[in-house]
């Protein structure tokens, strides 16, 4: 079935176009953009027109030059439109024409890997040719309305017809899967339906190619957002999956506004674009499971989120957000943006603590993010999440922590060169599987050397762990989660709190880890941590000559075993320095019987493929339950360009925990006599109206529902 085509009619529209031409006449940030993207158009159309034979993985010069050849077409498109004249349009026709001749003739990608990525013709994997064509579609719309019958003909017989063949009934695997790979292969083959009339395809793209709503685009938006928006493999993959779902639903209401698609399960789409948002600090995204750790705010796929969402909302926080990305969109939607920002509209973007509930359900665990600014703005970061299918690690229960701009409690994210050639194609690494993936790489309890869910991505994605509760105040952020299934026999149950203590200009992070277990094990506990070692109030058995590799699997055979210590009963504590230049002082509970292992990355790394990062790793070599309590201090400032130094020693004098029934009771003493109880119940179904009582060093204390933070006076 074919429907009427106008052209252009996905993301821009004729009428976008009309306000654009005249915007480009007028001084501003619109204009500059156009300046900018024509200057840079008229350097590259002088060029010869490259299509080469597809030969190279990611990285490779044919991988790069198709993918600039897409973002060329469309921003020659884009020129095409706005300044009217037929030498942009021509070109792009041209390039068109040559991939129109190319592409019938191509196999499979030299460089496929099979049965690990669905093969391309174009690129090595079929995401990246679905990637090609949600761009090459827009700019063929742009230019659609220039061309004769004929030339029509040939690009869509040559080039998009069977390019949509291929990526839909000829991949049914891919095309039907709820997966980011399915996403873009929906959405890039629906707005090809919507450019070339062809109704089908875009009831395939959003209902699978059967139709019967068991595939397709709006099965995505069903089972890969959360309520809230959160997207089941974390905030990379979520803001690179962004692109297709918020470029899609725009074409979707370009074209068919009765769908009301942005409406679509309570607004999903748009709830999508912030909670991206809200998975950052000092804009660059948290860095959970398989992330590039050097991804922010700033990607395209947000940009376009962030211009879409204010084409359709008016919101002025996120024009905060837009001011941040810098980047000008040439669209009708980034027109408003531009003016926006020209009118100085923007106010502050607020950033929370939530508990962003994970699954289609909202309640198969949590990612929780608690905020708070004390001597400059903080994020602690809680994962008690699902799994996250294949790009998930196992790692349940973790944490980070963000503290003047700098990550200090670090996630070591993927290993990965992304596009680097002579680092295995640009693919992520054997490493990412023997070490990033690995829960001991990451800040949470690992039981006998094993890795969550014995490094099952099939079982930890039937478990998740439970979100018992979350709280927070103008004074404190708390969260408390369990799971029972990473290990058979063993439960695990984290609660973690970030306080402000009042006057006093001081941040804590208090963290109880508790692991019970009817049978004895090994449980470690590492800290991966940014900086410098600075002190430790114990002695340190340091190998000054060689070193030992701490285990031989699991990720332990990557780690370098650079001292120990087994300090005495009481406190204990660790103290480091930030590149930030304020120091973290890391206070345990010690039992006289655990010790700290401090590690260094690189082992077993012939290639040197793996960062050297740091990690202290508290260790109870054998029993069947274990409370590990902890906090978390930042303090003083160290400036050696000012040559000065203050408060570089703890303020933590002593510290204590005990167990009342189903309440932890940790005491805290600091410099000056000050005294602090944080009280909590983690038990499961506590009701917020509950009433808790216990005794503590002779003295009775209340509280209702889940926790209280007491200034013993």
């Amino acid at each position: 079935m074919a429907m009427a085509k106008t052209s252009p009619n996905l993301v821009v529209t004729t009428a976008d176009v009309k306000s654009m031409r005249v915007a480009i006449t007028q001084d501003g940030q619109f204009k500059r953009k156009f300046v900018a993207n024509k200057l840079f158009v008229d350097q590259q159309i002088t060029q010869a027109i490259e299509v080469p034979t597809p030969k190279d993985g990611g990285g490779g010069y044919t991988h790069e030059r198709h993918k600039k050849n897409y973002q060329l077409m469309y921003d020659t498109g884009i020129t095409y439109q706005l300044t009217q004249d037929d030498q942009y349009a021509h070109y792009v026709r041209d390039m068109l024409l040559t991939y129109a001749e190319l592409y019938p003739t191509l196999p499979l990608h030299p460089k496929r890997k099979m049965g690990k990525q669905n093969p391309g013709k174009l690129f090595w994997q079929s995401l990246n040719e679905a990637v090609w064509l949600v761009y090459t579609s827009q700019a063929y719309d742009l230019i659609l309305s220039s061309l004769t019958v004929e030339e029509q003909a040939t690009i869509e017989n040559g080039l998009f017809r069977p390019m949509v063949k291929f990526l839909s009934v000829e991949s049914p695997e891919t095309f039907n899967k709820v997966h980011n790979h399915g996403t873009w292969t929906t959405a890039a083959v629906g707005m090809t339906g919507y450019v070339l009339g062809e109704l089908e395809w875009v009831e395939q793209a959003l209902y699978g190619l059967d139709k019967s709503g068991k595939g397709g685009f709006l099965r995505q938006l069903d089972e890969l957002f959360s309520p809230q928006g959160y997207y089941n493999e974390g905030p990379y993959y979520q803001r690179y999956a962004l692109m297709p779902f918020v470029t899609f639903a725009k074409a979707i209401q370009t074209n068919q506004p009765e769908r009301k698609i942005f409406e679509y399960r309570n607004g999903i789409v748009l709830k999508a674009i912030d909670t991206t948002i809200q998975l950052s600090y000092n804009q660059l995204f948290f860095p959970i499971n398989d992330a590039i750790k050097s991804k922010g705010i700033d990607t395209i796929e947000l940009v376009n989120g962030v211009t879409i969402a204010y084409g359709l909302t008016s919101d002025t926080g996120l024009l905060d957000i837009a001011k941040q990305q810098n980047q000008i969109v040439l669209t009708g939607d980034g027109l408003k943006v531009a003016q926006a920002l020209d009118n100085n509209l923007a106010t502050p973007y607020q950033f929370n603590s939530v508990a962003l509930g994970d699954g289609n359900d909202g309640r198969q665990g949590a990612l929780v993010i608690m905020r708070q600014n004390v001597g400059g703005e903080q994020a602690l970061l809680f994962k008690p999440a699902a799994q996250g299918l294949g790009h998930g690690h196992f790692d349940k229960l973790t944490w980070q922590f963000y503290d003047k701009g700098e990550e200090i409690v670090s996630d070591y994210g993927a290993a990965r060169f992304l596009n680097v050639e002579a680092k295995y194609g640009g693919r992520y690494l054997p490493e990412n599987n023997t070490w990033a993936k690995q829960t001991i790489a990451h800040n949470t309890v690992v039981v006998d050397e094993k890795t969550h869910f014995n490094g099952s991505v099939k079982k930890g994605n039937k478990h998740h762990p439970e979100l018992l509760f979350f709280e927070t105040n103008e004074n404190i952020t708390i969260s408390s989660a369990k799971i029972d299934s990473a290990y058979p026999g063993v439960s695990l149950t984290r609660t973690m709190a970030l306080i402000n203590l009042e006057h006093q200009e001081q941040s804590l992070v208090i963290d109880v880890f508790d692991v019970k277990s009817t049978s004895n094990h090994q449980y470690d506990l590492p800290v991966h941590y940014k900086g410098q070692l600075i002190s430790t109030s114990f002695e340190l058995d340091t190998q000054l000559t060689s070193l030992g590799v701490l285990g031989e699997a699991n990720g332990y055979q990557h780690l370098w075993l650079k001292a120990q210590a087994q300090p005495n009963a009481g406190l204990a504590q660790i103290t480091w320095l930030n590149d930030n230049g304020r120091f973290y002082t890391s206070s345990s509970i010690m039992d006289g019987d655990a010790s700290f292992l401090f590690t260094q990355i690189g082992a077993n790394d012939p290639l040197f493929n793996l960062r050297n990062e740091n990690a202290f790793i508290n260790r109870k070599a054998t029993s069947k339950n274990h409370t590990f309590v902890s906090i978390l201090e930042p303090h003083g400032e160290f400036n050696p360009a000012k040559e000065f130094t203050v408060n570089a020693v703890s303020r933590v004098q002593t510290l204590s925990h005990q167990k009342n029934k189903d309440i932890d009771i940790v005491e805290l003493t600091t410099t000056g006599g000050k005294r602090y109880l944080l009280a909590f119940n983690a038990a499961e179904n506590v009701n917020n109206k509950q009433s808790n009582t216990f005794l503590f060093n002779g003295t009775k204390y209340q509280f209702s529902g889940r926790f209280k933070w007491f200034e013993v006076k």
